[in-house]
């Protein structure tokens, strides 16, 4: 399998390049096959995505991450979180793939913040994008909050791992992991009713 790494951190190093690291090895442990992965760091290209923007004409190092994300089996993608949304620059780099390039990809989704207030990030604004672009985000999207750095990390490890397993069998093809189901019907509650 073919993963790519994307990830829009600024600083170095990077909360969402230290989460999307994770994400990726959670992601190999759990898959029955062997693994390849690519990282595509937005921080170096960034001109380049603003260039595309404006000409409509990709560089070599840009053409090149495009590559990879459209040729991957998964993806794992990262942003930080500025101003309660996903990253202009993060946001950029999608604007600038072909509009079905990812149909059908398995793609896990994180996000960094400094607060846990701006979790919903993953639900409102990243789930969304993907299903825009046709892309199949696994069930679980992972959120790290400053907190969840150092004595907060067993949450954080167990959720990591958790989406990793479901990106991992996505990816194969094999049935997503057995959960509850988030709705039930309501004419399956009104037979219920009467037990």
């Amino acid at each position: 399998m073919k993963l790519a790494v994307v990830t829009a951190g600024l600083s170095v190093p990077s909360s969402s390049r230290l989460l999307a690291d994770r994400l990726a090895a959670a992601t190999v442990a759990a898959s029955s096959s062997p693994v390849s992965v690519s990282v595509v760091e937005l921080r170096d290209i960034a001109l380049d995505v603003t260039k595309n923007l404006l000409t409509g004409f990709p560089s070599p190092a840009l053409r090149s991450a495009i590559a990879s994300v459209v040729d991957a089996d998964a993806l794992v993608v990262v942003t930080p979180v500025f101003t309660a949304g996903y990253s202009g620059l993060f946001k950029s780099f999608f604007d600038v793939l072909d509009a079905d390039s990812l149909a059908g990809k398995p793609v896990l989704l994180g996000a960094t913040g400094g607060t846990e207030r701006h979790s919903l990030v993953l639900d409102y604004q990243l789930r969304p994008l993907f299903g825009y672009l046709k892309a199949d985000p696994v069930a679980t999207g992972v959120y790290a909050a400053s907190s969840d750095w150092g004595s907060g990390e067993g949450a954080l490890q167990r959720r990591i791992e958790k989406a990793g397993a479901e990106l991992a069998s996505l990816a194969a093809g094999r049935p997503a992991l057995a959960q509850e189901p988030a709705f039930v019907p309501f004419e399956q509650l009104l037979a219920g009713a009467g037990e």
